[in-house]
């Protein structure tokens, strides 16, 4: 027989497991549309805003192969980059290169695609490219706007015992690759010849090369 005291405790229950399932965290996934969208639209923005302008950035779009590489990464809640990248056959068919940011942060309900990016867009400010130096840290920036990278994939997982090396609380990491890889040691990130896409062989759409002429790192 159940009681109303039972019956209260029941209900009080079902109400929790209900609140608990509406308020739990749900992070995109890499087939997500909107998740896609942002990722490839914050690269593009930053890419086109360079400055000095680059004569040879290209226009960004999304790889799955990049993508599932990034998802499987970051499925290990590690806050470290990926130690197989050098084996690049390994992680991606088509490229001799595979570049890699990383973003973290809790709680994991806070993140959010265009802010992330962002974080290491901001990187920018302790960046010169004149003397190709950098005051802190900046090498998200820089590939970022690597001109040569012209696929990403991103992932975003949620760590719910935490993130190694970073919170032991439930948090977020985000896994952007990128292809070829950016960030050869010496080199600036893209050329500054000219005015925006003065380097492109096509069209140019938001000062963004599609095709182009010159190409800087294409044998390294």
């Amino acid at each position: 027989e159940i009681t109303s005291g039972s019956l209260l405790k029941i209900l009080v229950w079902a109400w929790i497991v209900l609140v608990l399932e509406v308020c739990s965290i749900s992070l995109p996934e890499i087939s997500d549309k909107k998740f896609i969208e942002d990722c490839v639209k914050e690269h593009n923005t930053a890419r086109s805003a360079v400055s000095p302008p680059a004569s040879n950035m290209l226009y960004m779009t999304w790889d799955e192969g990049l993508a599932m590489t990034a998802r499987a990464w970051a499925r290990r809640c590690e806050f470290k980059h990926n130690i197989y990248l050098k084996d690049v056959r390994s992680v991606h068919p088509t490229f001799h290169s595979v570049g890699e940011n990383i973003w973290t942060g809790a709680p994991a309900s806070s993140f959010n695609t265009k802010h992330a990016i962002k974080r290491w867009v901001n990187e920018s400010h302790d960046y010169n490219f004149n003397n190709n130096k950098c005051t802190y840290v900046c090498g998200h920036y820089t590939q970022v706007v690597w001109a040569d990278s012209y696929k990403v994939g991103c992932a975003v997982q949620l760590c719910t015992n935490g993130v190694k090396h970073f919170t032991t609380s439930e948090g977020a990491l985000l896994v952007c690759n990128y292809g070829p890889g950016g960030n050869v040691n010496g080199w600036p990130p893209y050329n500054s010849v000219g005015t925006a896409c003065s380097g492109c062989r096509g069209r140019c759409k938001d000062r963004l090369c599609r095709k182009y002429l010159k190409c800087m790192f294409c044998s390294l």
